[in-house]
């Protein structure tokens, strides 16, 4: 993928944010977010995307200043994680809960019902079909589709055969389900051929969601602490971002906070 050596942003309304390694952090709680997304969606415009972003896409986002642009370029970067929302009061906007994919997406479904048309683009298989079922008998949602890809690149047939059914099917918004980074990534590269209003990166919002995954309880949640709770319901596959990725930037961070060292 060969990404601009400057991405300009698709916002269509300013908002209080903050930079965390060079990312900007939008400021908002999840009745802004909500707000956002209906505004987004009903300019109908094509091409706007919201990155749910924690400290693990902060993180990868410092390795790879490809994708810290592509974060960058989102319409909105909502804090999906108490640690950004710390950095932000730290900054001394008043952010008081994080915006988590999950939530997001019931918020959403709940306040606009059948208003508009979802599509479901991730997961495993039969995942997309449970949620949208799930989410359909609960908000009384509109289903446009899902599809789930497979786990290798999409070929030129099956990437056109994506864009004619999401353009059939006259999506409004459009979940994707990949997990980070490659969800923000999948998102920037079909930004121009979905004419799809929004899309969502939400990652394990899918699972969750539909019911296939248990979320930490709410205590942890609340103080910073579902990261291990997650990590020991799925060591193999989060080992490396709980305890590689994220913890490299957090000296950076550290620095950062001090003022000994900007990062762009």
């Amino acid at each position: 993928m060969r990404v601009p050596e400057t991405i300009q942003s698709d916002r269509t309304l300013f908002m209080p944010n903050f930079r965390v390694l060079g990312v900007r952090v939008d400021a908002v709680d999840m009745t802004d977010a909500v707000t956002h997304m209906e505004r987004l969606i009903d300019s109908r415009r094509s091409g706007s995307y919201v990155a749910v972003t924690g400290m693990h896409g902060v993180a990868e986002a410092r390795q790879d200043s490809r994708f810290r642009e592509i974060l960058n370029a989102a319409a909105l970067v909502v804090p999906d994680g108490m640690p950004l929302v710390w950095l932000g009061r730290w900054h001394r906007l008043p952010i008081r809960r994080r915006v988590t994919g999950s939530e997001l997406m019931a918020a959403f479904c709940r306040k606009t019902g059948s208003r508009y048309r979802h599509f479901f683009y991730g997961g495993a298989p039969g995942v997309a079909e449970d949620l949208a079922q799930q989410l359909h008998q609960t908000f009384r949602i509109a289903v446009a589709g899902t599809y789930t890809p497979p786990f290798r690149p999409l070929t030129e047939v099956e990437e056109r055969e994506v864009v004619s059914l999401v353009e059939d099917c006259d999506a409004d918004v459009l979940w994707v389900g990949l997990s980070t980074p490659k969800q923000e990534r999948w998102m920037y590269e079909h930004r121009e051929r979905l004419k799809v209003p929004l899309m969502l990166g939400v990652g394990a919002a899918f699972d969750m969601n539909s019911g296939r995954l248990r979320r930490a309880p709410e205590w942890m949640r609340e103080s910073g602490l579902e990261w291990l709770f997650r990590l020991l319901a799925e060591p193999r596959r989060l080992w490396r971002r709980y305890l590689v990725t994220i913890p490299r930037s957090v000296w950076s961070v550290s620095l950062e906070l001090l003022h000994i060292a900007k990062f762009e």
